[in-house]
């Protein structure tokens, strides 16, 4: 992790106005904002926040891509994958702390790190901005909950289906034959990971997800053919396999 130069005044400013949380705000306050933002840089696979952090900050992904996770027995299982534009952190502001949560970049990225006091002094002044952190939190916190119900009482292909749900809603895209395409390559070794399982369990998993017409692997991205076929897959576990460690 290391300090960058600071950006280009009018893109940040830009990006802040972007931000969900922060569209109280007006443009003047906007600019003071951005005075009070540090900058880092990621390299890919580092990991900047582990639940031994200690440190209370709102982060802001300027560019590139950071997934959430916690561990389990020894095994990783993905909560949220975030893309640039998102704030993160908000629950380390809060008693609603995630046991085991980690932020490691997936690919070379750019942060804004604000502290807890200038995030305070900012909710002072515009309530408004933490009644949209309010809502936020709960939305963050209903979902990570649905995902750690997933990952760890389904099995394998419903844990997969899941994952594939979540990666089309952060970064999926329309292909040029009309089905949903997650442009990040991910390995069967990388998305086994996420989700708690070795390759070969995610090998049959895909399999499986074929088999039922969901999904398309082609030059090793994963293409969403039916997107409802995907969600029943979620939430049924195939019968025949067996939950893998």
């Amino acid at each position: 992790m290391s300090p960058i130069d600071q950006r280009d005044s009018g893109e940040r400013i830009r990006l802040l106005s972007l931000v969900d949380i922060f569209e109280p705000l007006s443009c003047e306050e906007i600019k003071q904002l951005n005075g009070q933002l540090s900058d880092i840089h990621l390299d890919r696979g580092e990991i900047f926040f582990d639940p031994e952090a200690r440190s209370e900050k709102l982060f802001l992904l300027q560019k590139g891509q950071v997934r959430i996770y916690r561990t389990t027995d020894g095994r990783e299982f993905t909560l949220a994958i975030v893309e640039a534009g998102t704030v993160f952190g908000e629950m380390a502001l809060t008693a609603q702390k995630l046991q085991g949560a980690y932020a490691q970049a997936m690919q070379p990225s750019e942060i804004s790190v604000m502290n807890r006091e200038d995030l305070e002094r900012l909710i002072l002044e515009k309530p408004q901005v933490g009644l949209q952190i309010a809502r936020l939190l709960s939305e963050r916190l209903r979902r990570y909950e649905n995902r750690l119900g997933d990952l760890t009482l389904k099995e394998v292909p419903a844990r997969l289906a899941s994952l594939i749900l979540l990666l089309i809603e952060s970064e999926g895209v329309v292909s040029e034959h009309r089905y949903l395409k997650i442009p990040t390559h991910y390995t069967h070794q990388h998305l086994g990971t996420m989700i708690g399982a070795n390759r070969e369990a995610v090998t049959r998993a895909f399999g499986h997800l074929q088999d039922e017409g969901a999904v398309e692997l082609r030059r090793r991205f994963i293409y969403v053919k039916n997107i409802e076929a995907v969600k029943q897959a979620a939430d049924h576990a195939a019968e025949d396999e067996e939950q893998t460690s």
